[in-house]
């Protein structure tokens, strides 16, 4: 069942000086990589100015302090030497931790999509969740934590490489579609290269499930705008008129596939077309 927020004996807004030593991370924190540069940044903030808001812990069984809600501050105050920090303790279970630990992460806005996809699976192997419930207690959409967690199927050195690219989650899903990691590989290379939008990417994936060649390692071609396809032709076209040579072409278009047709004379018609001495009624 969904973890409900029922306090006892809560001191409201009571904050506290705690030892920085005595305080861990939650095991709910969905957060895999802290930007140095970042933490840097935010030390330099906090030498300056201060801690403006305090962080959130709850007490556990080992005398420790487990972090809810504040990781960056803490991280950027050790950074700085500071012994002790600002705290507000809470009387949460650890059940109640991991939810308001990764709700607060998800409300931040700054996890990518797999800290959110392993803060959500993690969430649910926690407390025995079902999808459901899952996105009951986080606010969501039962399809999208479905989504979400469906990204956990690339392997990690694949999740790095897409967040490293700044792919979007949307191009994350649209590869999910392709059979196995040699096709994923030059997909992901061809995106890079070609700098395909979502919906660009999931036209060419479209194209390659469609050639079962593909599957075996051919070289994938792009065509990025299929106007400019159809401009080369017309070029073409228009340059073989030029040359003396009467080409006729026709277009036919429709919701599905555009079709067109070229014809071009052979040599020899054109020829004797043009020579001044031909007539038809010799």
């Amino acid at each position: 069942m969904p973890v409900t927020f029922k306090k006892k004996n809560k001191e409201i807004n009571k904050v506290v000086l705690l030892p920085i030593a005595q305080i861990k991370s939650s095991p709910g924190q969905p957060r895999r990589h802290f930007d140095d540069n970042d933490l840097g940044e935010l030390a330099q903030s906090i030498s300056a100015n201060g801690l403006l808001q305090p962080i959130t812990v709850r007490k556990t069984k080992d005398n420790f302090f487990e972090l809810i809600a504040g990781e960056r501050r803490t991280l950027a105050c050790r950074k700085l030497g500071y012994e002790t920090i600002p705290a507000i303790v809470e009387e949460y279970s650890s059940e109640q931790s991991i939810i308001l630990t990764l709700i607060e992460n998800l409300q931040r806005k700054d996890l990518n999509y797999f800290e959110e996809a392993a803060g959500i699976a993690g969430l649910i192997q926690e407390l025995k969740l079902s999808q459901q419930q899952a996105s009951r207690q986080l606010g969501m959409a039962q399809s999208t934590v479905a989504n979400k967690l469906r990204l956990l199927k690339y392997p990690m050195h694949i999740q790095q490489e897409m967040i490293n690219l700044n792919f979007s989650e949307r191009h994350a899903r649209a590869l999910l579609r392709l059979p196995d990691e040699k096709s994923l590989r030059q997909a992901i290379a061809a995106i890079k290269k070609a700098n395909l939008t979502v919906e660009q990417t999931e036209q060419m994936i479209d194209t390659l499930l469609a050639k079962p060649e593909a599957k075996r390692g051919t070289k994938i071609f792009i065509i990025k705008d299929m106007r400019m396809f159809l401009n080369s032709i017309q070029k073409a076209v228009a340059t073989m008129n030029q040359a003396g040579i009467p080409v006729d072409t026709a277009k036919i278009e429709n919701d599905n596939f555009v079709e067109v047709h070229i014809k071009i004379p052979k040599a020899s018609v054109y020829r004797d077309a043009n020579r001044p001495e031909h007539s038809l009624c010799e």
